[in-house]
């Protein structure tokens, strides 16, 4: 059973720091490709950023302020989120795919999503 277990969510002040974690059970990072996406309330879901046999892709809105890391010995993905600002506040979903994209369509397995809450 493929299964991807996102944590690492908080509360967090305006300018501060959060590492998200995304566990991996069922499949390898050799074989996919994993990406970041996060969901606010009337917003569509939104690619954050995706890591795929060590090639990280970013959107513009967090290029220079978030970093995708992969640990192929931990099956496990992470998101360094620095600089954090109140619009990155959202339900931040990891999920994988067959190849790297920044759109949610690829994408086959999802996890169930972990809260980041950004205040001002």
């Amino acid at each position: 059973e493929v299964q991807l277990v996102e944590s690492g969510g908080d509360l967090v002040q305006a300018g501060g720091s959060l590492t998200l974690s995304c566990a991996l059970f069922g499949i390898t990072l050799e074989k996919y490709a994993i990406g970041w996406f996060r969901q606010s309330p009337g917003k569509e879901r939104e690619g954050v950023s995706c890591i795929s046999s060590q090639v990280a892709y970013y959107a513009d809105s967090v290029k220079g302020r978030f970093t995708i890391s992969s640990d192929n010995a931990k099956n496990t993905v992470y998101l360094r989120m620095n600089s954090l600002k109140p619009e990155d506040t959202a339900v931040y979903y990891c999920a994988a795919a067959l190849g790297p994209s920044l759109r949610p369509g690829p994408y086959g397995y999802w996890g169930q999503g972990t809260q980041v809450t950004v205040s001002s």
